[in-house]
Formats: C-alpha cells, structure tokens, sequence
C-alpha cells in the first residue's frame, strides 16, 4: 500500500509543476461561457427560464463575460427567427438585450410572416384544386375526397420555393438586427 500511495504522491508533484497559460485560460471561460449561452438560450426559447431572471443572471456576471453572453445571446436569438414559428418571445429577448425597441424589424417581420403564410395556403389550395381534378378524371369524387397535398413531392418542391424567397427577405431582417 504503500507503494502505490508513493506512486500516486509523485504524481501529484509532478502535475503541480504544469501550469494552464493565461491564453488556455481564455479559452477554457470561453466554453464556459458558450455553454452558459447555449444554456440560457434553449431554457428561454423552450419556456423554461423567464427573461427577467436571463437578465438577473447577466447582471451577476463579470463585465467581460456578460458583454460576451449579450452577444452571443442576441446573435443566437436573432439566428433561431424563422417563419415557422412565433417569434414573439424571441423579440422580446432581443429587444431587451438591446435594451431599446425594435419595432420597425417587429413590424417588418410580422408583415413577412404574414405574406409568407397567406402565399402558402395559396399555393396548398391551388395544389388541392388541382388533386381534386386528377381524382375527379379518375372517378374518384365527393365530399370526402380530401386529397394529403403535404405528402406529395409537388409540395415539396413548391414549399423549397417558397423558403427560398421568403427566406432571403427573412435574413434581409436579421441582418438589420445585427447592425442596429
């Protein structure tokens, strides 16, 4: 027993010796702070975390690290808006850590959403229409006949296009949130 606790006790001086560079330091807070963000931004979008106690936990932070977790906060948050969701909550986060009020890329973004789900419904009823007439020429008709346009590849395709356009305008508006 002995023996081993000698071996172990020469391992340990020799591990005293090695030292974490200042530089390796940095980067091993950086982690941490990229898992803090990480963090912080999931239990937000989820739900999970209110966006008073986001902003009590930044305020408890050193000066560095939390001018570091705004930023890589925001620039998560204004990544993570798309047009499938409601993107409140992330303005709301966004507007905050900006501490001023966005509401002309609000309004610009809600006004895209809103072209951009009216267009897609278009383009599903068109396609519907036009399953309904297939089926019909088919013999296939009546009040039951309702056709699943979202499994089909024309739907696919369409709704690319759609995400396509739609999409560029979208990175249009995060790119004005980024430099506001």
């Amino acid at each position: 027993m002995a023996e081993i606790k000698s071996t172990l006790e020469l391992a340990m001086e020799k591990t005293k010796k090695f030292e974490i560079s200042e530089k390796e330091r940095e980067e091993i807070k950086r982690k941490e702070i990229l898992q803090k963000v990480a963090s912080l931004f999931h239990r937000y979008r989820e739900g999970h975390l209110p966006l008073n106690e986001i902003l009590k936990e930044i305020e408890r932070m050193e000066e560095k690290a939390a001018k570091m977790v705004k930023e890589d906060l925001l620039s998560q948050w204004i990544d993570a808006l798309s047009l499938n969701d409601d993107d409140e909550r992330l303005f709301k986060g966004i507007e905050s850590l900006m501490d001023r009020e966005i509401d002309d890329a609000k309004q610009k973004f809600d006004s895209l959403l809103s072209e951009y789900q009216k267009e897609k419904e278009r383009v599903k009823q068109e396609l519907k229409a036009a399953l309904v007439e297939i089926l019909r020429k088919e013999g296939i008709d009546g009040n039951a006949v309702e056709p699943n346009i979202e499994a089909g590849d024309r739907w696919e395709k369409e709704l690319v296009k759609l995400n396509r356009l739609y999409g560029a305008k979208l990175e249009e508006i995060k790119k004005e949130l980024r430099h506001l």
